[in-house]
């Protein structure tokens, strides 16, 4: 329970910063997280609170720093004291990070409260003993504001639907909550409760759910729809108060609800041609949605100029072991739809993905960067993203190999190293641990390489050229911008791999890894 001789009650959300420099962390300095936003605003409708938002990989206004990472909760305490904090635990590489804070917090006698895809069943006892007095379980809108509600008043919170505490020293779990299917009831995201941070892409969304289930990702379920019109306020909103211009639909994919997607991108269409500005909009999206050329024209004529599309792999086998209905053939001529339609595409792929037992199956590493790069190079992929599988809490390919004894014991690889960019487990043969994680820097290495700062200086030059498309300037602009964006990517791209490089040998990695396999090793003597 709370100090209730208080006339007003704040609630602070942190979000949690990266434990080093990765592939995220130049967007994350641009954007924030939605759901975190999202529960703040809820939050704020209530009597009696005042809610704030710090993204630890965001405080590029005036935002109090430490030494190390993250913000500075000793002087943020001290200038605006928070009763509740609360904590995103969204992504599973932070959560080291995530309960430092909680422990700070709870030495102050504040309440921690914590929610995020990360905390599922076999890491809630974890997160209790941590420093955490509560968990939502699910969608936090509605759980959030019960539970403060229960602080503010007393009460029990065994009441309150979709948490989980610490009850005599065992974890007790309430009843569940439905999924949240009317988002038309919640406020819009506001987007000012984020302290500090100066946002560029704002992230947006309307659909909640997967029903791909791949085996590697925690998104699954029927996907649940706000309408077309909330998601066209919401954007509209942020233009003409924020004078935002970029925008990350937040989606897992794109499209799912197809006719009301192309009634949102008739609106968008609409709305930027009424107000005289041309927006620029990321979508994730399924490779096979480019069978669909209504879908992509109507996206198109809206400003979604950029798809991020899930590859996962050029490579059969590994598609049939992620539950992937698709040859790597379909992909390369999907891939070249997209562009076709002038969108910048996006590849996401994850290297030497594990396959399922039975299947025999070898290929070594060489061969498998071979096969990623010609598969980049036919599909005509503007940007690219390799990463390795991540044994992901609540996921079945972690089941798979946890049932295999292949996952390196936590105690050696910490949450720290979810992020994609580590070795988490033993692989499949040929291939060693250092293979897998040599083998997206070379793939990575290749497509974004210094000798781009100079193609971008020629593009510059080549700009007069345009003349030559004076009959359709829209064309010779559209193939002038992708070189030069794309040449620029590159270049930038190079940049970031070179700091990840520098920043990995400062630290024991290697040591740890070594270390882990040992004791792998011996769980199967």
């Amino acid at each position: 329970m709370i100090n209730i001789s208080r006339k007003r009650y704040r609630l602070r959300i942190v979000i949690p910063a990266y434990p080093a420099f990765n592939v995220y962390s130049d967007i994350a300095k641009k954007t924030t997280a939605l759901g975190p936003v999202s529960v703040a605003s809820s939050v704020s409708e209530m009597e009696g609170w005042d809610v704030e938002v710090i993204d630890e990989n965001n405080l590029r206004r005036h935002g109090p720093k430490t030494d190390s990472i993250g913000a500075d909760h000793e002087f943020l305490q001290r200038q605006r004291p928070a009763d509740v904090v609360g904590l995103y635990g969204g992504l599973t590489s932070t959560i080291p990070r995530l309960y430092e804070i909680a422990a700070f917090y709870k030495a102050k006698g504040v309440v921690v409260i914590a929610g995020g895809q990360h905390f599922v069943d076999e890491n809630i006892k974890e997160a209790l003993d941590s420093g955490i007095d509560y968990i939502v379980l699910g969608e936090g809108e509605y759980t959030a504001k019960e539970l403060l509600r229960v602080l503010e008043r007393g009460g029990d919170a065994a009441d309150i639907r979709g948490i989980a505490y610490a009850k005599e020293g065992k974890v007790f779990y309430t009843r569940p909550r439905e999924p949240i299917t009317d988002f038309d009831r919640l406020p819009l995201p506001n987007f000012s409760l984020v302290r500090y941070a100066k946002i560029k892409t704002y992230p947006v969304g309307r659909i909640r759910g997967c029903e791909m289930y791949c085996e590697f990702c925690t998104v699954k379920g029927k996907p649940r729809c706000a309408s077309p019109e909330r998601l066209m306020e919401n954007i509209s909103y942020l233009v003409e108060t924020k004078d935002a211009r970029n925008f990350f639909i937040v989606d897992d994919l794109f499209g799912q609800q197809r006719d009301e997607t192309i009634r949102f991108c008739g609106m968008l269409e609409h709305y930027q041609e009424a107000i005289g500005v041309r927006l620029e909009i990321t979508a994730q999206i399924r490779l096979d949605k480019a069978k669909d050329t209504e879908l992509l024209s109507a996206m198109r004529r809206a400003a979604i100029d950029t798809v991020a599309i899930g590859f996962e792999s050029p490579i059969a086998e590994e598609l049939k072991a992620m539950n992937k209905r698709i040859s790597p053939e379909e992909m390369v001529a999907l891939a070249r739809v997209f562009h076709k339609f002038g969108f910048l595409v996006h590849g996401m792929f994850i290297f030497a993905y594990p396959v399922k037992e039975g299947v025999d199956f070898k290929m070594s590493a060489e061969e498998r960067v071979k096969q990623f790069k010609k598969f980049i190079k036919k599909a005509k992929i503007d940007t690219v993203q390799v990463l390795l599988a991540g044994p992901l809490p609540g996921t079945e390919l972690r089941k798979r190999l946890l049932a295999q004894n292949r996952v390196y014991p936590l105690a050696d690889m910490g949450w720290e190293y979810y992020d994609g960019n580590f070795p988490l487990f033993e692989p499949d043969s040929p291939l060693t641990a250092e293979d897998m994680q040599a083998s997206i820097r070379k793939i990575m290495g290749k497509f974004y390489q210094f000798r781009y700062m100079f193609m971008v200086v020629l593009q510059i030059i080549s700009f007069p050229a345009l003349i030559f498309f004076l009959h359709n300037m829209q064309l010779g602009w559209r193939k002038w911008y992708r070189h030069w964006r794309n040449d620029l990517m590159r270049f930038g791209g190079w940049m970031i791999i070179r700091r990840w490089t520098s920043e990995f040998k400062k630290n024991k990695f290697s040591e740890r890894l070594k270390t882990a396999k040992e004791h792998l090793k011996a769980t199967k003597k």
